[in-house]
């Protein structure tokens, strides 16, 4: 059964979602890529019960922006947390500009195997000149058409093999039917891909895409991430919101000031005491169906909010743990799609 109630994401890509964060937080700089602080971050979160954790990603090379100096990538890391987890949601961030739906489509579907059908992806996109040259590649003008061709032909090679493709016959020494594997065929304005995959059907069918409001035809996207309040057409709608918390060391204006001007984003932000984040969170859930939080500083804000928000967000029952065991789909109440091949074949 789908959980009922707001479903809780996190945003656990850096420090923090301001660019300062690292002044805070309580490792070392040289700590923040290593294994242990990757693991023991998904932990908390997951222990804590969120539904999900997002990580994300971006192609500009260090030092470009006031944003962490250095980066995994994300399909990397959420592999990574994909076999340190058994319940929680993982959804990296996976830019269409540039990378080929072909390799984002194995990518994606690999993680998908690996968290035994736990893995999401957030539809992301390149429009920096100097992203284009990390890749050597001439800048994409219309990324948005970028990210619609990408995503409907990646969601086409993961319908590209049916579920029973893999038939592992040992008496005719048959691994695959080649009868249930099929050619894709996309053909969009600047590529064209003929497939079909090189990766089995994820077990989730098709991963749970999420997607920025308006950037994708509603068709493509499951869940909507929204600034706002109001739902999306879309089946699922997640509003982003930007969080600093009171802790015991400081007030989260405070905390805000130590760090300097907090850029704005548009997002709904909550500077102050747990109690509030949790009223503002029942508030919510009446009116969309999950949220994605930001945290001024990681290391900080994550400790208040797995010791005193999704608690009390639970016994409330306002939200609910995943079920171990079960598919991001599952959990977030969506259907597992068939394959469109099989449907017709």
């Amino acid at each position: 059964m789908p959980n009922p109630g707001l479903h809780l994401a996190i945003e656990i890509d850096g420090d923090g979602a301001h660019p300062a964060a690292w002044r805070r937080a309580s490792h070392a700089p040289d700590r923040l890529l290593t294994p242990h602080h990757i693991r023991s971050t998904a932990t908390i979160v997951e222990n804590s019960g969120f539904t999900l954790a997002t990580v994300d990603d971006d192609l500009l090379p260090p030092g470009d922006r006031p944003q962490p100096v250095g980066r995994i990538g994300a399909v990397e890391r959420a592999a990574f947390i994909a076999a340190s987890t058994t319940t929680l949601g993982i959804v990296p961030t996976v830019s269409t500009t540039y990378a080929e739906p072909f390799h984002v489509s194995s990518q994606l579907a690999s993680i998908d195997h690996v968290s035994v059908g736990r893995a999401g992806w957030l539809v992301g996109l390149s429009t920096a000149r100097e992203a284009a040259r990390a890749w050597g590649r001439s800048l994409v003008e219309d990324s948005a058409r970028e990210a619609r061709d990408s995503t409907r032909a990646v969601r086409d090679l993961w319908d590209s093999w049916e579920d029973d493709a893999v038939i592992r016959d040992v008496a005719t020494s048959r691994y695959l039917d080649r009868d249930r594997l099929h050619y894709i065929d996309f053909v969009g304005e600047t590529f064209s891909v003929k497939g079909p995959a090189i990766v089995p059907r994820p077990p989730q069918g098709q991963l749970v895409v999420f997607a920025p409001e308006g950037l994708l035809p509603v068709e493509l996207v499951d869940v909507t991430l929204t600034n706002g309040t109001a739902r999306a057409v879309t089946p699922l709608t997640f509003t982003e919101i930007e969080v600093a918390l009171d802790t015991p060391e400081a007030t989260a204006v405070q905390r805000i000031a130590d760090l300097g001007p907090w850029p704005e984003r548009g997002r709904i932000r909550h500077a102050g005491s747990a109690d509030g984040l949790v009223r503002l969170l029942t508030d919510l859930a009446g009116a969309v169906d999950g949220v994605r939080l930001h945290p001024l500083v990681l290391d900080e804000d994550l400790g208040v909010l797995s010791r005193l928000v999704v608690p009390a967000l639970l016994r409330r029952r306002v939200a609910a743990r995943p079920v171990p065991g079960a598919s991001l789909r599952t959990t977030l109440g969506l259907a597992r799609p068939a394959s469109r091949f099989q449907e017709t074949a």
